[in-house]
């Protein structure tokens, strides 16, 4: 709404909400798996639910006028998501959740020419992996600095994504560019696939 309010339209959603929090399957509780996966599954409907009407309904009246004009939605999940990780049993489910969730938009509003696309990272330098306090409970983040220098190891590019590396994919996804990209995963990992992620 204040979206709306304040600039009449939405050409592109970007669902880039989310945290993790780890533990092994037989100690995840309730509380950690229901966090997950309303941050990473439920947010992401429902923002593109409550989205609805300013994708669609513009959409009706340009097919009738005979124009194409794309809108664009990005969904970000994780190699966690696509590959499975140990200790998080609750964030990979959420994370792979957001993709079949991109797929069945993708497929239902492609008639709108709505681009519905996922990005699925692998180890980015961002806040995620340090430790931070959340809702008064200390969630540690921080990957151990063996573990990092593994994932250095396992990287075929030798490092972590920056930020802005991570962001071009997206920004790729919701440009005019990308117009013909509909229903797509695009995993940004410097090629490292399966085995560790973060």
């Amino acid at each position: 709404k204040k979206t709306i309010d304040e600039f009449g339209q939405i050409d592109i959603l970007i669902n880039n909400a989310g945290y993790t929090w780890d533990a092994p399957v037989h100690k995840i509780t309730d509380e950690q798996w229901d966090a997950m996966l309303n941050v990473h599954v439920k947010a992401p409907f429902q923002m593109i639910r409550e989205s609805a009407p300013y994708f669609r309904e513009p959409a009706k009246a340009e097919r009738a006028e005979g124009k194409e004009v794309f809108r664009k939605i990005v969904n970000v999940s994780s190699t966690s998501g696509m590959f499975g990780n140990a200790g998080q049993a609750n964030y990979s489910s959420g994370k792979l959740g957001v993709v079949g969730l991109t797929k069945t938009v993708a497929k239902e509003w492609g008639q709108f020419k709505v681009n519905v696309n996922a990005v699925a990272f692998g180890f980015v330098e961002t806040r995620l992996p340090a430790a931070k306090e959340n809702a008064g409970e200390s969630i540690q983040l921080g990957i151990p600095e063996q573990m990092r220098q593994m994932a250095n190891m396992l990287i075929p590019l030798g490092r972590p994504a920056t930020p802005e590396e991570a962001a071009a994919p997206i920004f790729f996804l919701a440009s005019p560019h990308s117009n013909y990209v509909h229903g797509q995963v695009l995993n940004i990992t410097g090629g490292m696939f399966g085995g560790m992620a973060f």
